[in-house]
C-alpha cells in the first residue's frame, strides 16, 4: 500500500454547518488507511485583489506551501447558482497568483461535492474542471462524485450512514489515491 498521501483539502463552503465540510469528514474517515487530509483554511483569505500581489498575505504563502507539499489536492465543494461557489474561484485565483508562481501546476486533483439539489454539485464540477485545466490541474478523469444531499447521508458520527454510500466513497478515494500513485 505504501506511505498515506498527503491530500491538501479546499472546501468550497466556508459557513458553520458546511454540508462539504461534512462530506470532507466523512471521506478523510474512509480515507484513513490511504490519506491524509491538510485542510486549507481558504475561508480567510482576502478577496482577489491584483494590488494585494505586491505584498502577498502571509496566510496566502502558508497555503500555496502547504499545496506545494501535498501529494495531490481534493477539492469538496457545493454549488452556487450552477457554478463554484465564489470561495472556490478566489482560492483558484489565489493559488494561480503571482504570475510564475502556479501552486496549481502539475499537481493531480479530485473534484466531489454535495448540495440538497437534485442534481447535487455537477454543474459546479463541470465549471471546476473548466477552470483546472487553465491553470494546469491534472483532474481525476473517473469517478464523477456529486452527490444530492439529504438529511441522513451522515449518521450521528458524522459518517456516511448507508453500506452503499461508504461503499461508493471508499471506491473513490481507492481510485483517487491510486492515480495519484501513478503520477
Amino acid at each position: 500500500m505504501g506511505q498515506l498521501l498527503k491530500i491538501a483539502v479546499v472546501v468550497g463552503s466556508a459557513r458553520k454547518g458546511s454540508l462539504n465540510r461534512a462530506y470532507a469528514g466523512a471521506l478523510e474517515a474512509l480515507a484513513g488507511d490511504l490519506m491524509t487530509f491538510d485542510y486549507l483554511p481558504v475561508g480567510e483569505l482576502p478577496l482577489y485583489n491584483g494590488d494585494l500581489e505586491a505584498d502577498l498575505p502571509p496566510l496566502l504563502l502558508d497555503i500555496k506551501a502547504r499545496i506545494k507539499a501535498a501529494d495531490a489536492v481534493l477539492f469538496v465543494s457545493p454549488e452556487h447558482n450552477r457554478s463554484v461557489t465564489a470561495l472556490m474561484k478566489n482560492t483558484l485565483d489565489w493559488g494561480s497568483r503571482p504570475n510564475g508562481d502556479n501552486s496549481w501546476s502539475g499537481k493531480r486533483a479530485a473534484i466531489c461535492g454535495t448540495s440538497p439539489g437534485a442534481r447535487g454539485a455537477d454543474l459546479s464540477q463541470m465549471h471546476l474542471r473548466q477552470i483546472a485545466v487553465c491553470l494546469g490541474l491534472e483532474v481525476l478523469p473517473q469517478p464523477e462524485v456529486y452527490v444530492q444531499f439529504k438529511p441522513d447521508i451522515f449518521d450521528e458520527d458524522g459518517l456516511f450512514a448507508s453500506e452503499r454510500d461508504r461503499n461508493f466513497q471508499r471506491r473513490f478515494i481507492e481510485r483517487f489515491a491510486a492515480w495519484v500513485r501513478q503520477a
